[in-house]
């Protein structure tokens, strides 16, 4: 069993690190040997705020931890 940590410390817009973090985090939780965590801190806590308002151009990220949260841990 392989377990992944992702440290997301980003605003969720304005920058792409987050996004590449959570499709990453994503694809490697669809292994079944394999465990993901997601960690936000600083500006990435609102990564998890519920009820964004996604600014044109950008996939929205509370889907994506949403969808992470039954396949892994998000913590913050």
């Amino acid at each position: 069993m392989q377990t992944f940590l992702f440290v997301i410390q980003n605003s969720p817009y304005g920058d792409e690190r987050p996004y590449n973090a959570f499709r990453l985090a994503m694809s490697l939780a669809k292994r079944d040997d394999t465990e993901v965590r997601i960690f936000l801190t600083g500006d990435g806590v609102a990564c998890a705020r519920k009820g964004q308002k996604t600014p044109d151009g950008y996939y929205n990220i509370e889907r994506m931890v949403r969808s992470l949260l039954g396949k892994g841990r998000v913590a913050t």
